[in-house]
């Protein structure tokens, strides 16, 4: 946990593939911890061909039962099946925008919301712009796409930065 925070937690993401992960694991960890999902990490780029939208696009339900199959994983039926219906949302969504990264960034304007929090107290479930992610996201079909899964994507992905003002990351994630 500290290694994710002190390297990638809040850092701006720009790559496809990456945005697309932290989709699956962030609707992964709804209603569990965040340090479940993040064990599991490798299961799961294993267990998502890496997170290729593309291939995770193409899953039957035979492939649907493998996953549901691996222990490595959070085996929840419905969170399964999202990353599949999310992978294919992604894709009609890159036709629109020519990338996930396009398509993400417009809720924020291009550029990272920084908060100026004190305390961990502070930092909200949500926001007015993950509420309008969340929205757009179930309008174009995505599912386990509510706004305290949209916000904590967010956050994962460096679209706000959350770092309290005296974590020595809050400076750091900006000048990247």
């Amino acid at each position: 946990m500290i290694t994710y925070h002190d390297t990638e937690w809040g850092v701006p993401v720009h790559d496809d593939r990456k945005l697309f992960e932290f989709l699956v694991l962030d609707a992964a960890q709804a209603g569990l911890s965040w340090r479940t999902v993040l064990l599991r990490r490798e299961n799961y780029r294993k267990a998502f061909d890496n997170f290729d939208a593309e291939k995770v696009a193409r899953y039957t339900e035979k492939h649907l039962g493998k996953l549901l199959a691996n222990p490595g994983i959070v085996r929840n039926r419905l969170k399964v099946r999202s990353a599949v219906t999310n992978a294919r949302a992604l894709l009609k969504v890159r036709e629109e925008f020519s990338s996930f990264d396009r398509y993400f960034w417009q809720f924020v304007g291009g550029h990272p919301r920084i908060n100026r929090f004190a305390s961990i107290k502070q930092i909200p479930a949500t926001s007015t712009e993950s509420d309008a992610m969340s929205k757009d996201m179930k309008r174009r079909g995505f599912t386990f796409c509510g706004s305290t899964i949209c916000y904590a994507f967010m956050q994962a992905a460096g679209l706000v930065n959350d770092h309290i003002v005296g974590c020595f990351r809050h400076v750091e994630v900006q000048q990247r």
